[in-house]
């Protein structure tokens, strides 16, 4: 190009050149008024600045694409991975853009891009697990579900792989926030280092079918979280708790302290002889202060929610049937998560 320029100047016919080169003399007058009195590092340097503004136009260019992309489709929301990729899957088919620009649209890989799912028979396993588990225990979230089958089935799956069937399969439960209450401080409440060291003892409240008031008289081992027994009936008094205690004690042994609360059944003076005659301390809560028998308290809420609540029975032959049946399960066979995720009998047998 530069040696066609240089015979114009030297006095060359256009027409000559033209035919010399085969071009047509449009191209030439084009040529030299693009290219008229440079040299080839004048030149060279041109075509450089050209190919640097047609990539800066096109970064431009992506990058505006890019960012009305993000605007159309997240709206400034974050969305998890999984959810970025199908909106990028979508892009790619509706707007016929590559899949690296909109990878670089919605923050994620091409791997993650292009990963596709390679369904097994032991998450068809796991699933079928879960749905019996859920159905079962309708009260139960992942955390119980996980640590049942890792400790009381000994299965080895990981809790993330668990966890994403878990979710695939909408088992989740909606987690009630809590409301915060400032109150005063109470007691702090003793954790006791042994078996029988300290019991825990409190009522509870339903009805049966056809709306007859029963109670229920819960009793467990403050160390291990063990329900000791579950008595029901119309009627309570401080006669029956005494009668339910020493059927406990003649097989589980006696404690050497009993938390309760204020109830007119634990104040009264035939409990207190009974105590009294047995060598067993009543270590009573401060009134007002339910927290302070926060053992029992827990246990009651899981009673309530795993089956008080979910049950109508029409006698109470058979609340205490259920209840009997219901107290072996959460021994053997629910985690317990103060325990550390093992059933309060698997905890016994480490300190046996």
């Amino acid at each position: 190009m530069i040696s066609i320029l240089k015979q114009a100047e030297a006095g060359t016919p256009v027409p000559e050149l033209c035919r010399e080169h085969d071009m047509s003399s449009a191209t030439f007058y084009k040529w030299r008024a693009k290219y008229g009195g440079m040299d080839a590092s004048l030149m060279a340097r041109l075509k450089e600045l050209e190919d640097e503004n047609r990539r800066l136009k096109k970064m431009y260019a992506e990058e505006r694409l890019v960012s009305e992309i993000r605007k159309e489709a997240l709206g400034g929301k974050m969305v998890r991975p999984s959810s970025r990729r199908e909106r990028a899957q979508d892009c790619v088919a509706q707007r016929g853009i590559s899949i690296g620009l909109a990878c670089r649209a919605f923050g994620i890989s091409q791997t993650c891009y292009r990963y596709q799912a390679n369904p097994s028979e032991e998450n068809a396993r796991i699933a079928d697990w879960l749905v019996r588990l859920t159905h079962k225990q309708r009260n139960w979230g992942f955390g119980l579900c996980f640590l049942h089958l890792r400790n009381v089935k000994g299965f080895g799956w990981n809790h993330k792989r668990v966890y994403r069937i878990y979710r695939a399969l909408e088992l989740n439960l909606r987690i009630k926030p809590k409301r915060r209450i400032v109150r005063d401080k109470p007691e702090p409440l003793a954790v006791p280092e042994a078996l029988n060291q300290s019991w825990s003892m409190d009522f509870m409240h339903d009805s049966l079918q056809d709306g007859r008031p029963y109670r229920l008289f819960n009793v467990i081992d403050d160390y291990n979280r063990e329900g000791l027994c579950i008595e029901a009936d119309f009627s309570l008094p401080a006669e029956r708790v005494v009668r339910a205690l020493d059927r406990v004690i003649e097989w589980r042994g006696k404690p050497q302290a009993i938390r309760c609360d204020n109830g007119p059944e634990y104040v009264s003076t035939t409990l207190a002889a009974w105590a009294a005659k047995h060598g067993i301390a009543l270590n009573f809560i401060q009134p007002g202060k339910p927290q302070q028998n926060a053992y029992i308290e827990r246990y009651n809420r899981t009673v309530r929610y795993d089956w008080l609540n979910q049950y109508l029975f029409e006698s109470i032959h058979e609340v205490q049937n259920f209840a009997t049946r219901w107290l072996w399960t959460y021994n053997h066979e629910r985690p317990n998560m103060a325990l550390g995720g093992i059933t309060p009998k698997q905890k016994l047998a480490l300190v046996a």
